[in-house]
């Protein structure tokens, strides 16, 4: 069933359904729709930009693992993903960035998870600010150099 089918199926107000009706919210709308309709929305503004999404500019890149990557990897990523396993604070082993390579090698995750709009990554209140989330977003796609 379509987004708009399903939303124009669950947006139908009952019609004069009582507020005391069990399942109904005083707006006459039944309250699995009023929820069904909600995570539909939810759903859709949910969506994650991918590194497909972001090609590397045209003209290119003047960022460069030295230049930028690896400041940023340190900065924001290291303490958990470069860290000993018993030292990982819950981030998955193998998942680690301590090299150019390795971040090549996990670089359209690391763009879904901290590049551009996406902001799962790294949890906590020390996130880098959203300039620093476009710098990374065009470095990676233009192949982390």
């Amino acid at each position: 069933m379509g987004r708009t089918r399903l939303l124009a199926l669950v947006a139908r107000p009952v019609e004069a359904a009582p507020s005391r009706v069990v399942g109904s919210t005083r707006g006459g709308w039944p309250r699995g729709a009023l929820i069904v309709c909600l995570a539909a929305i939810a759903l859709g503004a949910c969506k994650e930009t991918t590194i497909e999404d972001r090609p590397c500019p045209p003209e290119g890149t003047t960022l460069t693992y030295e230049s930028f990557g690896k400041g940023f990897m340190d900065a924001h990523c290291q303490s958990c993903h470069g860290a000993p396993t018993k030292d990982r604070k819950g981030a998955p082993s193998g998942y680690d960035f301590a090299t150019v390579e390795d971040v090549r090698r996990w670089r359209s995750r690391i763009f879904s998870r901290a590049a551009a709009d996406n902001t799962t990554m790294p949890p906590g209140p020390d996130d880098p600010p959203e300039a620093e989330r476009e710098r990374l977003a065009e470095w990676l796609a233009c192949g982390a150099p």
